[in-house]
């Protein structure tokens, strides 16, 4: 009877939470399962995004910034949340990547910036960082990630009552929990896509040039989202899906909007990012001869025989071969 008592108890308590922190999604109109309200999300991003500025230079070409953000800011106010405070910033590192932390703030590496072959690519990507943002996908993982913590804590607290159906409880647990985040993962990229689309149709570009940055991406990484398991065991949607799904899409919002012509601007992309500086940056560090060097703090050191290092400009990381040793160096000023 006590285990029967603790588990009502339990399950009792996990519904009342999930009760009270539902919420309307602003892209879907769909109540959701969200523990943090908007104000929240904006001081969470505002944490995250002092955070990031301590380990990159953030916007190191003042005229690519000058250019960037306004667009950036056109392109929210087509979406679903453009009474957010949006900021656009270009992070100084030669990674292609870029990504967004909730509350409007959206990054873009010198990398990614260096690999768009026009102003709609950038719009795509822009577009799809925007979306992660309107659709919540950061305050839902986080939600998800707490709740998959409780279930955790509730595995444990069973198996002390009930040993064996604890453990199983546990086991389960930690299976669906990664599962649940590989579902999770897909549908955002897969969201996001979809509002990347939207967005630029009604800035007036050409949706299906984020296709076309798929592609490069492929070109220049091919099989990197191929894994050798199924699509649906995959963190982010296939290559090809990807492609046929957005160009689908972007079909059906040029049909919309009445088959009028969308921009690309190749040409005027490409003069804009004349004289971006391309590849990694010495003065952040650079390694010579099994020796790496930092002109600005003014050190060096020899780097071990086959370890991989990364750095950034306030951390260089250095990982053994075999993946069980790290050296990290850090600048706490």
């Amino acid at each position: 009877m006590r285990g029967r008592d603790i588990l009502g108890g339990l399950w009792a308590v996990g519904l009342l939470l999930f009760l009270s922190a539902c919420a309307t999604n602003p892209v879907t109109g769909r109540q959701e399962f969200m523990l943090l309200n908007e104000q929240e999300e904006r001081q969470l991003g505002a944490q995250t995004d002092a955070q990031i500025g301590k380990q990159y230079r953030v916007d190191p070409d003042p005229k690519m910034t000058g250019y960037l953000d306004p667009l950036g800011q056109r392109l929210a106010k087509t979406s679903h949340r453009a009474e957010l405070p949006f900021q656009f910033k270009i992070l100084d590192s030669a990674v292609v990547n870029a990504f967004a932390v909730p509350g409007g703030y959206v990054y873009l590496t010198r990398g990614i910036l260096a690999s768009l072959n026009s102003e709609a690519e950038l719009v795509g990507v822009l577009g799809h960082e925007i979306g992660h943002i309107t659709a919540r996908h950061s305050a839902q993982q986080y939600s998800r990630g707490q709740v998959a913590q409780v279930g955790l804590g509730i595995g444990a607290i069973i198996g002390q009552v009930i040993p064996i159906i604890g453990g199983l409880t546990n086991s389960l647990a930690q299976v669906g929990v990664g599962m649940l985040f590989l579902s999770f993962s897909r549908d955002n990229e897969r969201q996001a896509d979809s509002l990347s689309v939207e967005y630029a149709s009604k800035a007036g570009y050409d949706g299906a040039q984020l296709a076309s940055f798929f592609e490069s991406l492929e070109r220049m990484n091919p099989g990197s989202d191929r894994t050798g398991l199924p699509s649906w065991f995959s963190t982010h949607p296939s290559p090809e899906d990807r492609l046929q799904a957005v160009r689908i899409q972007a079909q059906e919002w040029q049909r919309r909007l009445g088959g009028r012509d969308l921009r690309v601007n190749r040409e005027e992309y490409l003069k804009r990012i004349e004289g971006l500086s391309y590849g990694e940056d010495p003065r952040q560090g650079y390694e010579a001869d099994g020796v790496f060097y930092h002109p600005e703090l003014r050190f060096q050191f020899s780097v071990p025989a086959k370890w991989k290092m990364s750095h950034t400009p306030a951390s260089v990381q250095i990982t053994s071969e075999q993946k069980n040793a790290l050296i990290l160096l850090v600048a706490t000023h």
